[in-house]
């Protein structure tokens, strides 16, 4: 662990990077100095980032759950140099609350798409160029639902679970040198908290302050953590379930 947390600037790459915690990790990686290439799918919210940060950083207008735009997106990456040193998969989206069997066919399939196939989708087309060179870490983005279930969130649950699988299968199948990670960020007051959470929410904090320990957590990670399910260190983390 120890060489990636000496190691100076980083490519940082992250999904769903307009809003919530994937903002708010792109911000505090570019303050320490990070290269970030981010991804949503807000056009309007994806302008006012690359004016706000230009080149080195890049934010693109991508729908994770279509393989072929992030095909495209990994293409433009590889021409310009860019190869992740972390890769956070971040994006992801919820169904309203509602029973299982209440769930439209519709709902369950975009959180389906979104927060696995997404997943997948996005290690397919980045993770050979990081083999390539031999060393990265992968983050994908978990949840105190995925390790535990409440009402109402099946779909959702569901995803979350699948990602602690495939996280940690693909750990096995990663070459010395590189790590895959299934990560709880805990409990942060995000709009997808707020669908599920309403005002409750307003009792953990805002993502700003979430990514003042989460950065140099993710940015600690290494080999040594390859395959473990991990959760980002904060008081707020088991005051309840995301």
């Amino acid at each position: 662990m120890a060489w990636y947390v000496t190691r100076m600037s980083r490519n940082v790459l992250i999904t769903g990077v307009s809003r919530g915690l994937g903002l708010a990790m792109a911000t505090a990686f570019i303050e320490q100095g990070h290269v970030v290439w981010g991804c949503a799918r807000d056009q309007a919210a994806l302008t006012a980032l690359s004016q706000r940060w230009p080149a080195p950083h890049a934010f693109t207008a991508i729908d994770v759950s279509r393989d072929a735009e992030v095909a495209a997106w990994a293409i433009q990456a590889r021409q310009q140099g860019f190869v992740p040193d972390l890769l956070v998969n971040n994006a992801a989206t919820i169904n309203p609350n509602a029973r299982l069997w209440e769930v439209s066919a519709a709902d369950l399939d975009r959180v389906l798409a979104v927060n696995v196939s997404g997943v997948a989708n996005v290690i397919r087309h980045f993770l050979p160029d990081m083999l390539a060179r031999g060393s990265g870490v992968i983050v994908n983005i978990s949840s105190g639902w995925g390790r535990s279930v409440s009402p109402e969130v099946a779909p959702y649950c569901a995803t979350k679970w699948a990602i602690e699988g495939l996280t940690q299968a693909l750990a096995t199948e990663l070459p010395n040198g590189m790590a895959a990670v299934p990560l709880n960020p805990g409990i942060i007051d995000t709009d997808m908290l707020r669908s599920c959470f309403g005002a409750e929410s307003r009792q953990y904090p805002p993502p700003e302050q979430w990514a003042v320990r989460a950065v140099p957590y993710l940015l600690g990670l290494g080999p040594a953590d390859n395959g473990k399910p991990l959760t980002v260190p904060g008081d707020w983390v088991d005051r309840a379930r995301r």
